[in-house]
């Protein structure tokens, strides 16, 4: 399978994410760009997954029926054409990274699929479920990965003093 190339200005491979596009900061998605799209796609899926989450492969952001010209899109943007799916914090859209406080860094996969026909998935579905329904579609993919990490919140310094009391 040919490799497509996925990238973005806001980070490189394997580097931390930063907090624009976390959720404990602006919570929008990065803007990314790709190429080495197979010729005859029928379409394009974007997705970001957690597989470092801790009951099953977390999804963060899901477009299908991407058109198979597009070859990138804005910070906080969406591809001009494709369906726009519920990721698994409910909401439709991107949700940036939120590991559980504690947890050693996870990865979050910025996947480009080149599919051979449109991709007919369930109602809700999960990251599993999208990699068995496009398994023997796919013409290309690529990835960027990004790390996360939330640390304990650290406990307040002891006062050095105590403050004086007239009375």
């Amino acid at each position: 399978m040919a490799g497509i190339q996925v990238r973005s200005s806001a980070f490189e491979y394997n580097e931390l994410i930063p907090r624009r596009y976390r959720m404990d900061g602006e919570n929008v998605s990065p803007d990314l760009t790709w190429s080495g799209v197979a010729d005859g796609a029928a379409e394009l899926l974007l997705l970001c997954e957690d597989p470092d989450a801790p009951r099953r492969t977390f999804l963060h952001w899901l477009v299908t029926g991407i058109d198979p010209a597009c070859t990138g899109i804005e910070s906080g943007g969406r591809p001009d054409s494709g369906r726009v799916w519920r990721n698994d914090f409910g909401e439709f859209g991107y949700s940036g990274p939120q590991p559980p406080v504690g947890d050693q860094a996870h990865r979050y996969y910025f996947r480009v699929f080149a599919l051979a026909e449109p991709v007919r998935l369930p109602r809700h579905p999960s990251a599993a479920a999208v990699h068995l329904t496009i398994r023997g579609t796919e013409l290309a993919s690529g990835a960027l990965v990004g790390r996360y990490q939330r640390s304990p919140s650290l406990p307040r310094p002891a006062r050095a003093f105590q403050p004086l009391r007239w009375r």
